[in-house]
């Protein structure tokens, strides 16, 4: 069981904070902060550079702290967040991917919130320091928080389309 989640925190944790890098720079097939900026602001949000930076870092923290296994339950709280965000950016597009939909958010979403809830394993950071097991209702406030930061981030940071004008569907890459 340990090597399992040893390898679910690593996969879904770099995974995620690659989301953050490409987000802030040009690595990994990055645009640069100014990519970023221009991605969030034709995906409908408001803040623009900061937004960018926001989620750019949220992501890498998020993700490098649940690859880690260190804080566990909060680094999932962090990525089911920022992850929920991009889920909302793709929803209207459907759910599988070849669509530009949200699957591959939602599963990073899943994933986060099954590391919650198991733990990290022995073989994390929270088991050398002595973190585990971390109390369920931690996991269960991690699980529920998570999303619902998500979502209020998401209406907090939405730009209205101008009147009388649609927003154009703009791909993003996530």
């Amino acid at each position: 069981m340990d090597t399992g989640l040893l390898v679910l925190r690593l996969v879904a944790g770099l995974l995620i904070a690659g989301h953050g890098v490409q987000k802030v720079s040009f690595r990994l097939g990055g645009n640069g902060l100014a990519g970023g900026t221009e991605e969030f602001r034709h995906d409908g949000f408001r803040g623009g550079r900061l937004t960018a930076l926001a989620a750019g870092g949220s992501q890498i923290g998020a993700g490098l702290f649940l690859a880690a296994g260190l804080l566990t339950p909060m680094a999932a709280m962090a990525a089911m967040g920022v992850m929920t965000v991009a889920g909302t950016v793709k929803w209207h597009n459907g759910l599988w991917v070849q669509n530009d939909g949200y699957e591959y958010p939602m599963v990073l979403v899943i994933a986060s919130a099954v590391l919650a809830l198991t733990g990290p394993g022995r073989w994390s950071a929270d088991h050398v320091i002595g973190l585990t097991p971390w109390p369920l209702w931690v996991c269960l406030a991690a699980i529920v928080i998570g999303p619902a930061s998500g979502l209020l981030t998401r209406a907090v940071l939405r730009r209205p389309p101008a009147p009388g004008r649609r927003t154009p569907h703009v791909q993003a890459a996530d």
